[in-house]
């Protein structure tokens, strides 16, 4: 598995993913690769996976990508070559074609549009899109976490997708007393949980928030590993309220595991992925959604939680889940049921074990890929 910073998963939903697919696979008796960013760590295994840590070079624009392009050195050397490469991020495709020199079946995970993130210029923005248009046309297979995804791809490329999404872990309210360092009582806040990006819009529920009149304080949860404009705008738009409480990011997954079971709602801000992992922990967890009104999120929240798309329209949600709480609980308990029976670990790694092995014998066979003109 490469492209992602590697477990134990301490970022976001493709290191998640990772650690949670991996470890079911290294369960089944497969042998598990997982490719980590670090300098000084050492290559253990964690969870029956092993770990491979490799350096990358610093800033944004260039950590991935040279991360990758030592992983994938590091994959086609003959002792460490694996039957078939998942390959996480369509920023990485450039590299596909080292995988598929050396007969190595590639599965990209494409993740959401990532063209559409504020975060990069215009040339990010042609980056992207031109290795998005290069992975529908030299990967082996293509994975959609979401329908729209898989959808955008067919309609802009002509190419086919597996639809895997990731997977709901239930968790249960039952562990309250965690919740002291937070200073927080159980159904006694509100939550948002999201790296400090602008299309995670963690400004406009902030904005959103001081605007209402509600009661329950606001817990953020989340950062970046560097210095932003945006986190500074966030931050002063939390500076003169003090029903805000900005705590950073949270590694105690015990902690951020409770405080999604107990929040009063989860604010749900992503606009630009495909299925989110941290939304389907909330709503694994029983939490009432009120997430950014787009497809990606539609299609997972359905009608068990509320929509919003500016600071006026969050204020309104909040003032409402406020007024009733019971009926929040209700449509809480009702998405739990949902996401449980539709988005389960076991199943998505089923699946990922089923494309590996369906792309397995192109190595035997001595070619690999559906080169398209």
């Amino acid at each position: 598995m490469i492209g992602t910073r590697g477990v134990p998963a301490r970022y976001g939903g493709f290191e998640t993913a990772v650690e949670e697919i991996g470890r079911r696979l290294a369960d089944k008796g497969h042998r598990v690769t997982v490719y980590c960013r670090g300098r000084d760590e050492a290559s253990t295994d964690h969870l029956g996976m092993r770990r491979v840590v490799l350096p990358s070079l610093r800033g944004r624009s260039v950590e991935t990508l040279s991360h990758t392009f030592l992983s994938v050195l590091h994959a086609i050397r003959p002792r460490y070559r694996p039957d078939v490469a998942f390959v996480f991020n369509a920023a990485n495709a450039p590299l596909i074609i080292l995988l598929r020199i050396f007969r190595i079946p590639v599965a990209v995970h494409v993740d959401g549009l990532e063209w559409r993130r504020a975060k990069w210029g215009r040339v990010g923005r042609t980056y992207y899109l031109l290795c998005e248009r290069f992975a529908a046309r030299t990967a082996d297979a293509l994975i959609a976490d979401a329908r729209g995804i898989e959808n955008y791809f067919r309609k802009k490329y002509g190419a086919d997708s597996d639809f895997i999404a990731y997977g709901a872990p239930e968790v249960e309210p039952d562990r309250p007393g965690l919740l002291e360092p937070v200073n927080v009582e159980p159904r006694g806040y509100h939550l948002v949980v999201a790296r400090m990006e602008p299309e995670n819009h963690v400004d406009v529920i902030v904005e959103g928030y001081t605007q209402s009149t509600a009661r329950l304080p606001l817990v953020v949860v989340g950062s970046v590993p560097y210095e932003t404009e945006y986190i500074r705008r966030v931050a002063d738009l939390a500076a003169d309220d003090v029903r805000v409480r900005l705590v950073g990011s949270v590694w105690n997954q015990d902690l951020l595991d409770q405080l999604y079971a107990n929040c009063a709602s989860y604010l749900h801000g992503h606009s630009v992925g495909g299925t989110n992992p941290s939304l389907l922990r909330a709503m694994g967890a029983g939490a009432f959604v009120v997430a950014w009104d787009v497809d990606f999120n539609r299609e997972i929240v359905r009608d068990d939680g509320a929509y919003f798309g500016d600071p006026a329209e969050l204020s309104a949600r909040i003032e409402e889940v406020e007024a009733e709480p019971d009926t929040a609980g209700e449509r809480g308990r009702a998405g739990k049921k949902h996401v449980l029976a539709t988005y389960a670990w076991d199943t998505v790694t089923a699946d990922y074990e089923a494309l590996a092995q369906r792309l397995e014998p192109q190595r035997r066979a001595g070619a690999t890929g559906r080169l398209k003109g």
